[in-house]
Parts: structure tokens; sequence; C-alpha cells
């Protein structure tokens, strides 16, 4: 027999919403997990070919904060899909944070971000841009609070930053080791 989810409770909805599943395991046996839910969401690494250089976010995020006094993280855009079709989503969110048009997306993969408690899986993408698709400063969405300051950063600094153990968040980290492993030539000297 499978696991089954015999029922649900929501401790809250807001932004996301939280759970508490019952639910009888394969051996029969009954538990209660807590789950957080609020969907789909998307990250993307834009970064120029050309010039070699990358477009990251930096934000303060409240639960880094509150869970090591961290002020503000950088990383690649992301977010929640407010749209059906997730290559959509990447271009919103590059747009609306770091102010650049993207056309062409790499899918690397979709991939649960945090299984134990959440619901949440993201795709993750790679897209090159150009000086040309730049269309604005970025900075996020000011109903939203997003106070984001955009950096554009050589590719051979994330790379020496990855190498170091500064990239702590893990989509970004992830989508870095990714383009060096599909784009080294990006990487030479």
């Amino acid at each position: 027999m499978a696991p089954v989810i015999r029922g649900t409770r929501i401790l809250h909805d807001g932004w996301s919403r939280f759970l508490v599943a019952e639910i009888t395991l394969e051996d029969g046996s009954r538990i209660k997990r807590e789950i957080e839910d609020h969907g789909r969401a998307v990250a993307v690494l834009p970064y120029d070919p050309v010039r070699r250089v990358a477009l990251l976010a930096e934000q303060f995020r409240p639960a880094a904060f509150f869970a090591a006094g961290i002020p503000s993280l950088l990383e690649v855009p992301a977010g929640l899909l407010d749209e059906p079709d997730p290559e959509e989503g990447a271009r919103r969110e590059a747009s609306e944070e770091v102010g650049v048009t993207l056309r062409d997306l790499e899918h690397v993969t979709c991939g649960w971000s945090m299984p134990g408690i959440s619901t949440e899986q993201m795709d993750f993408y790679l897209a090159p841009y150009g000086a040309a698709d730049r269309h604005g400063e970025g900075g996020g969405l000011s109903e939203e609070q997003e106070t984001i300051t955009v950096h554009e950063i050589a590719l051979s600094t994330l790379a020496a930053m990855s190498d170091r153990g500064e990239l702590t968040d893990l989509k970004t980290l992830m989508l870095v080791l990714t383009l060096r492993v599909r784009h080294p030539d990006l990487f030479a000297a």
C-alpha cells in the first residue's frame, strides 16, 4: 500500500499556506507532517556570452536575516509563477528584477527546492542576453517591497566565488555550476 494523506488542516493561508497533513504510511503507521504550500517557481541566470558577465539581484531576505543575521543575499532572478508557462515566468522575473529582456532560455531542470517541507517545484534556466537587451534598471516591484540592487558580475568572478563557497543561495550556485559545465568556453582564460 502506498502512503495516503488522510486529511489536512490549514494553519495559515496567506502568501503561502501552512498545513498539517495526517498521513498513513505503507506499514499502516500514522504520522503528522507540516507542509508549506505556495506553488511553482522559476529561477534564471541571465549571462552575456560576449562580455562574459551575468546579472544577479541582491536583496533582503527575512528568513536568512532571522536565521543567521544575513542582511542580503546575492541571487539569480527568481520568483513564484503568476502564469502557466514557466518560461514566461522566468522572462518576467528577469525583466522585473534585473531589467533585461530574455529571448532564448535553456532549461536546466525542474526540481524540488525543499522536499522535506515545501511543495515548491522550481524550473531552472540559463539565458543568454546582450547589452542591447537591457531595458531598465530592474530593482523589483515597489508594491512587493522588493528593494533589489542589480549586479553585473564577471563569470570568472562568479566561478571563483563558487569555488570559495561564497555563493550561499543554492539556486544561484546550481545555475552557475551548470553554466560552467554546459558552457566551459565562457570561463576559459
